[in-house]
C-alpha cells in the first residue's frame, strides 16, 4: 500500500474527530501565526491540512487567501463538507508535498503539523525543503510542527521522525532563521498524550 493509498484509507474508516492528531481548534499554530504579524491578505499555505479545522478558524478571523493541500482526497472532501458555502473560500490541492508544484515566491506563510515527521527518506525532506524555498518568499514565515524526541515513534501505523529544535531547523539550513520554538502535549481523541515541537523560522535567503 503506497502512502495515498494509506491516507485513503485512514480517512474513509476513521472519523476526522477520531486520529489521533485531531484537534477541535489550533490553537498554538494561530498563535504563531498571529505573532508574524501579518495583515488578513497574507498568503497561507496548511500542507497536510486535510481534515484540520485550521482553515475553519482562519476563515473565521478573515485571512482570504488561504490553501489547503493534502495527499488524501477523503480528507479534502471532509474539510470542504464542512465548511459549506466557505469552502470556496479556500484553494485546494491534493498532492504529494514531495511533488507538489507552487508558483514562486507563493507564500507568505507556510504551515505544517504533521506531515514532516512521515518523511523518514533524506531525499523526501530534501524535495520537501526545496518546495518551502520555491514558494515561500524572502522574509516569509514557516511554522513547522513534529513530533519532539519523547514523542511517539509511530502514527497511523506508519514510522515518524523525532525531532528537537536544533535538529528540526537543522534540516532547513541556514537560509531560516529559527525565531522561536515550543512544545505541546497534546492530547489525542483516545486520551493519550504525545509531545510535539515547534518551530517558527523565518525566510532569510531566496
Amino acid at each position: 500500500m503506497d502512502s495515498k493509498q494509506h491516507w485513503e484509507r485512514i480517512y474513509t474508516i476513521k472519523t476526522p474527530d477520531s486520529v489521533s492528531w485531531f484537534q477541535e481548534h489550533a490553537d498554538q499554530s494561530l498563535r504563531l501565526i498571529h505573532n508574524t504579524r501579518l495583515g488578513k491578505d497574507a498568503a497561507i499555505i496548511d500542507v497536510g491540512g486535510g481534515a484540520s479545522r485550521l482553515a475553519d478558524d482562519l476563515a473565521a478571523e478573515g485571512y482570504t487567501d488561504l490553501t489547503v493541500l493534502d495527499l488524501s482526497s477523503a480528507a479534502l472532501v471532509v474539510a470542504k463538507q464542512r465548511l459549506g458555502k466557505h469552502a470556496d473560500d479556500v484553494h485546494w490541492m491534493e498532492g504529494d508535498i514531495t511533488r507538489a508544484e507552487f508558483p514562486v515566491h507563493r507564500f507568505d506563510i507556510w504551515h505544517d503539523r504533521a506531515v514532516f515527521h512521515f518523511l523518514t527518506d533524506p531525499a523526501d525532506r530534501h524535495a520537501y525543503v526545496e518546495r518551502v524555498m520555491r514558494a515561500v518568499r524572502p522574509g516569509g514565515h514557516v511554522i513547522v510542527a513534529t513530533f519532539a524526541e519523547d514523542g511517539p515513534d509511530k502514527c497511523s501505523g506508519l514510522p515518524v521522525m523525532r525531532y528537537q529544535p536544533e535538529t528540526l531547523h537543522a534540516e532547513f539550513g541556514d537560509a531560516f532563521l529559527l525565531v522561536e520554538h515550543e512544545k505541546e502535549a497534546h492530547h489525542t481523541p483516545s486520551g493519550t498524550i504525545q509531545q510535539f515541537v515547534y518551530c517558527y523560522c523565518r525566510k532569510v535567503h531566496s
